[in-house]
């Protein structure tokens, strides 16, 4: 099973999602409190236990002057600054719910989506404070 891990420092609340391996898969970003993280956590699981959220590889549509970008819901594809790639999932808002880490390859990139999928909905949430 997978596991939500919720960091707590006051007015300094992250959380990141942990496949059933133990590895870090994405994180999110800054919450001022850990109820806003809780909410966060929950919209996760809610969007990957969809059967359908979209998928926009934005390495693609820069390329591709007619590509048109996914609506939100959505995982977006996306190289960084150091030319590795990266993924985050958008809520309905279009707000950023999760950042991945870097990979080489957007074959291994997409495996960190497939990783999301698999392993929120169900997730143990884990609540640290430091």
């Amino acid at each position: 099973m997978g596991r939500f891990i919720i960091d707590v420092i006051p007015g300094n609340v992250t959380f990141s999602l942990h496949a059933r391996n133990g590895e870090a898969v994405a994180t999110s970003l800054t919450f001022s409190s850990l109820s806003v993280a809780k909410r966060c956590v929950e919209s996760v699981r809610r969007l990957a236990s969809l059967t359908e959220i979209g998928l926009d590889d934005c390495t693609v549509r820069i390329k591709d002057a007619n590509a048109k970008p996914v609506k939100n819901p959505k995982f977006e594809i996306y190289k960084d600054k150091n030319g590795t790639f990266r993924f985050r999932l958008r809520a309905r808002n279009g707000e950023i719910l999760l950042n991945s880490s870097s990979y080489t390859t957007k074959a291994s990139c997409k495996n960190g989506i497939a990783s999301v999928l698999k392993n929120a909905p169900d997730a143990e949430l884990i609540v640290q404070n430091r």
